[in-house]
């Protein structure tokens, strides 16, 4: 609908408000439940739902990469600065003027970031293609073939501008350093060494420490989601998911208006396809595990209802005999469906374990009838159905909800009037349990199927397993995106702590010479190098673990058994990051015990 202009959503559900109540006077208070009524939310809202917010973290993740990127990218200019002072004073020294250093070394900033930016698109272009071929198909706005994004002039104009942004913040400093050289300390240097000062080594060892807590956070991210979706694949559905298969069937038109012929094609059809060798069990439903069904309301007759309209709802799934068997749906008290529930015999009705937590806590709900949806309509009219067994509950919201009560009732005894309804809503599921892959089956059960309900084709045909992963799809693509970004940021997190170390090695290189002839051990000198570099990864680590304390406040959302403040995704990162920048301060270390004292006090 449209909003009238000046109507505001606050106003239009105020209004819809009195309406639910004019409702309930006109048709009855049992017509519509005191936790029902009518409501309106914007368009926007209803189409992008619970996707804005994880799409803004994984952004926020995307902006963490880049710091990171930005903090190796400013030491690189740095280092390249400090190693050519001697140059910028000798340039000063015959005639260069500072605004010329400047523009010169500012250039050269924004060469290297808008050559890195160039590349950048060529490697997104790449990137989101690969991305949407692992695009989990229910995210709003982008197809399952993944229309709807591309790299539009939004994105390169993006690209351009950090770019460009990057380059000039990152070469600022470096710029103004090396354009006001101090010429005689300069050019007295030699040319093996130069020195680096204090203030610039101090900024190189900050974004040091920046990147460290930086990646920390991400990776404890990524961690934490990892173990979300562990936590998932480990749930037990309730149901058997492996070498099951289910494929659509409509049932609309003028034939299928009553029951019986309904159950006449599934008795057929269940006879047929059990002959198609390598068939274990086949079931019939109208809802399909883990895909959006039906609800109802219920009364148990003879149960006070106190103030409310009805005594409970639950899932509604009406089925065939042998549908818990395909499944493997354990029963637990009382018995299952068989061939003799169908119509004109007396209506029976089977409820899941969580459907018998909620509404009998103390009793016993073999002993009770239950009228299902009254007041519902003609369509609906039925008498009371006895409870005759209890099954195992099943996660048909998926592996990261809690199972809700669930009420079946046998296809062949549904009234005429709700499978005429249900043919024109809805197909049924045929639901195949094989021996081997059931895809190899398709041709023989479709033919099957065909010859057993007179030509009537089937669709939609998917595993079992194909349609679980479609609802971890979505936590899978968010840990596999956070992974990535985790990974890059510990790449170059590594890369930036061993060009710290390696460069300080290569400027102390005269004094561990010294050290060396005045007696230091190899030893000596490799401990105290791996000391320096792990103080500044230590101390970022430190400062991202508070950051993750604060952050991953922002993951509770995308949690499954998992904790944000899980001990082990913050200590294993810890150690991981620990012994992955140890391994690139090794490196630099080494190098250190191999300097020869001589050559080292030779050069100056």
């Amino acid at each position: 609908a449209r909003l009238k202009p000046g109507v505001t959503l606050a106003q239009a559900n105020a209004q819809l408000r009195l309406a639910a109540e004019e409702y309930r006077d006109t048709y009855g208070q049992n017509s519509l439940s005191t936790q029902d009524g009518f409501g309106v939310v914007s368009l926007r809202e209803a189409t992008i739902g619970d996707t804005s917010f994880p799409l803004l973290v994984l952004l926020g993740a995307v902006g963490f990469v880049l710091l990171i990127a930005c903090a190796n990218v400013a030491n690189l200019l740095l280092a390249r600065a400090s190693s050519r002072r001697r140059e910028f004073a000798t340039r000063a020294a015959l005639g260069a003027g500072r605004s010329q250093i400047f523009r010169q070394l500012l250039t050269e900033s924004l060469t290297l970031s808008l050559a890195g930016g160039a590349l950048g698109l060529v490697l997104g272009f790449v990137g989101v293609h690969l991305l949407l071929g692992i695009n989990p198909g229910n995210i709003p706005r982008i197809g399952v073939d993944g229309s709807g994004v591309t790299l539009d002039l939004n994105i390169v104009l993006f690209t351009v501008g950090i770019s460009l942004l990057t380059g000039i913040l990152f070469g600022l400093v470096p710029a103004i350093g090396a354009s006001r050289p101090n010429l005689l300390a300069s050019l007295n240097e030699s040319g093996s060494h130069t020195g680096i000062g204090s203030r610039t080594g101090k900024l190189r060892s900050g974004l040091v420490i920046g990147e460290m807590a930086l990646t920390v956070i991400l990776v404890i991210g990524a961690a934490l989601l990892i173990r979300t979706f562990l936590k998932l694949q480990s749930v037990d559905l309730g149901f058997a998911t492996h070498n099951v298969m289910s494929m659509a069937m409509s049932m609309s038109g003028d034939r299928f208006q009553k029951t019986a012929p309904v159950a006449q094609v599934i008795r057929e059809g269940t006879d047929q396809v059990l002959a198609v060798p390598g068939v274990l069990d086949v079931g019939v439903t109208n809802c399909l595990p883990m895909v959006p069904g039906f609800g109802m309301v219920f009364d148990v007759v003879g149960r006070p209802k106190g103030n409310a309209p009805f005594t409970g709802d639950a899932g509604f799934s009406s089925i065939s005999w042998r549908y818990f068997n395909a499944l493997k749906i354990p029963l637990l008290r009382g018995r299952r469906f068989t061939e003799l529930d169908k119509e004109g015999t007396p209506g029976v009705v089977i409820i899941n374990e969580a459907m018998a937590r909620r509404y009998w806590p103390k009793g016993d709900p073999l002993k009770d009838r239950i009228q299902i949806a009254p007041g519902a309509g003609p369509a609906f009219a039925e008498g009371s159905r006895q409870v005759v067994g209890i099954v195992g509950d099943t996660h048909d919201g998926g592996p990261g909800r809690n199972a809700f009560p669930v009420m079946y009732i046998p296809l062949a005894q549904m009234p005429d009037l709700e499978t005429a309804l249900n043919s024109r809503v809805a197909p049924l599921w045929w639901i195949i349990r094989s021996q081997v892959d059931p895809r190899t089956l398709v041709p023989s059960i479709t033919a099957a199927l065909r010859n057993s309900s007179s030509g009537l084709p089937v669709a939609h045909i998917r595993t079992m397993d194909e349609i679980e992963a479609r609802n971890t799809a979505r936590q899978r693509f968010n840990m596999l995106l956070l992974t990535i970004f985790g990974a890059a940021g510990l790449l170059m997190a590594a890369i930036g702590v061993y060009g710290v170390m390696s460069y300080s090695v290569q400027q102390r290189t005269q004094e561990l010479g010294i050290r060396m002839a005045l007696g230091a051990q190899a030893s000596n000198l490799r401990n105290m190098v791996i000391r320096q570099g792990m103080a500044l990864v230590l101390i970022g680590v430190v400062i991202g673990i508070g950051g993750a304390f604060w952050l991953t406040r922002f993951l509770t959302s995308f949690l499954f058994g998992v904790k944000a403040l899980d001990p082990i995704a913050f200590v294993a990162t810890s150690l991981m990051l620990g012994a992955v920048a140890l391994l690139s301060i090794w490196i630099p270390a080494r190098r250190a015990t191999r300097v020869d004292p001589m050559t080292a006090l030779r050069l100056e």
